[in-house]
């Protein structure tokens, strides 16, 4: 019993941290933010601007790049705030 539950953890521990360069974690239905870049990034740079999954612990933008980095920036910071209502007028 003990090893499974051992197991378990680390299998859990593994998924969880499995996060990539940019601190994006793929994870169904979408994605999830662990590490987040506090800079700025130019807006011309932006071509994409996905809200994180309602499950992740923090609400986070994922910020495509024109160079296909995907960047995680916290949805409480003000840049990303409005680069994310430009790209939802730009897609309608």
């Amino acid at each position: 019993m003990k090893a499974t539950v051992g197991l378990l953890l680390l299998l859990l521990t593994v998924y969880c941290c499995a996060a990539g360069p940019q601190g994006v974690l793929e994870m169904s239905p979408g994605q999830c933010c662990f590490k987040f870049f506090t800079g700025r990034i130019p807006p011309k740079k932006i071509v994409s601007v996905i809200k994180t999954h309602s499950a992740c612990l923090e609400k986070a933008f994922v910020i495509g790049t024109a160079a296909g980095r995907r960047i995680c920036v916290s949805q409480s910071v003000t840049w990303a705030q409005e680069a994310f209502k430009q790209k939802q007028i730009g897609d309608e």
